[in-house]
């Protein structure tokens, strides 16, 4: 097929990747560097007129903008196959209200919360919470709209930055995952359960990013644990809403079950690295895709390999604030594992970073200590001024089955 994938981060070279490795021949709006390896990248924004220009057999969204500006709607109305819900089903992800709305009115399972239209009103509503309390913008954010507050002035000036409107929400003890499927609008076929971890530093400390790494391992939830978190949250939104395209419900695995943290209506980043690295040969994800775009999932299913997956984020100088971009990559060429771009730029000087999330280096192995040290060790021959990484991806799981690693 001719697909389009519409985004230039790392989550769209990954499916880049993937997609090309199954013989179909790639376009990416605007695209990056990386993705430029695998198929062809039309530097523009203009997205119908490149698709109408193109007719490909299949557009696929990455990024959550688009889909809240209505893409899909967009695409629909013209006749061009797309993967993805519409401006009114991305609500889900582009209003954090109105998901918290749509979650109680079915009753899926959610931290307690207040919705408040001032900061007056959300500083008056902090006595009913205990500390930390979590305090989220309601709009888009690009991952970096949840501050998690300690005491009352962190809460203050959470509330001060974020809103209004926002919400108030109790902090929930648990596991981390997510849990991410793809819909046709009545069937879904599942990923396999992937852990992003968020903060900017080791041990979840500092500020929210978009991600600074995911690990995929089958033992991230038990087959009956993924088949309550379907029937209990994913089928339930599925039947309210028609919801087509990728439905990620980010999770917390507490001890009363799993509990919804947020929803997002578009594959996950840096999880989707992680993922299409462990992707089953066997599987066709390209089939699924457009599938998923026919309303024709019924029967289908992905297939994952037995071995772990890590994907390290690596960021550049000032993320998740002002960030410094132009810094020379350097040891890509003979880097021993896969490596997605994101923030990259190819100038006279040669590859440059670009963006706040520049690479995620990816790797797999027999077992999730293997994938986590060779992920580490690609790192080591990898170097630009200002780089920040994590240095403990996958190390809940580690702790988690000791006796395994």
């Amino acid at each position: 097929m001719r697909i389009l994938i519409i985004g230039g981060g790392g989550r769209e070279h990954a499916l880049a990747w993937r997609l090309a490795r199954e013989g179909h021949t790639i376009f990416a709006a605007p695209g990056n560097p990386g993705i430029a390896q695998v198929g062809d990248i039309i530097s523009s924004t203009s997205f119908l007129d490149v698709a109408e220009r193109l007719r490909p057999d299949l557009t696929v969204v990455g990024p959550e903008a688009p889909l809240a500006a209505g893409i899909v709607d967009t695409f629909r109305s013209c006749g061009l196959p797309i993967v993805g819900p519409t401006q009114e089903m991305a609500r889900l992800e582009s209003s954090k209200i109105h998901a918290k709305n749509v979650m109680q009115r079915l009753g899926i399972p959610t931290a307690r919360c207040f919705q408040a239209a001032s900061p007056a009103e959300a500083i008056s509503a902090l006595p009913q919470f205990s500390y930390p309390v979590v305090v989220k913008a309601d709009g888009l954010a690009s991952g970096k709209g949840v501050v998690i507050a300690h005491d009352r002035t962190a809460a203050e000036s959470a509330i001060q930055t974020l809103g209004p409107p926002l919400i108030l929400e109790e902090f929930l003890e648990g596991e981390e995952v997510s849990f991410i499927v793809v819909s046709d609008g009545r069937n879904l076929v599942p990923f396999e359960p992937s852990q992003d971890h968020k903060a900017l530093k080791d041990d979840d400390s500092g500020p929210n990013t978009g991600g600074m790494g995911a690990y995929c391992d089958g033992r991230i939830l038990s087959a009956a644990d993924s088949q309550r978190v379907i029937e209990t949250i994913v089928e339930p939104v599925i039947r309210a809403t028609a919801f087509t395209g990728f439905l990620y419900a980010g999770l917390m695995m507490t001890p009363d079950g799993p509990k919804v943290l947020e929803f997002n209506a578009r594959l996950g980043d840096p999880e989707t690295q992680a993922l299409m690295h462990r992707l089953d040969q066997q599987s066709s994800l390209g089939d699924i895709l457009i599938r998923a775009a026919a309303g024709a999932l019924s029967g289908a299913s992905l297939r994952f390999r037995p071995d772990p997956s890590v994907c390290v984020v690596l960021a550049a100088a000032g993320y998740p604030g002002n960030v410094r971009t132009g810094d020379p990559i350097r040891g890509l060429e003979d880097c021993p594992t896969q490596v997605f771009h994101a923030g990259t730029k190819t100038t006279l000087r040669g590859l440059e970073t670009a963006g706040g999330r520049v690479l995620g280096v990816t790797a797999s192995g027999d077992d999730l200590q293997t994938a986590v040290a060779n992920a580490y060790a690609a790192i080591a021959g990898i170097h630009f001024d200002g780089m920040q990484y994590r240095c403990d991806i996958g190390r809940k799981g580690l702790k988690r089955w000791p006796a395994a690693n």
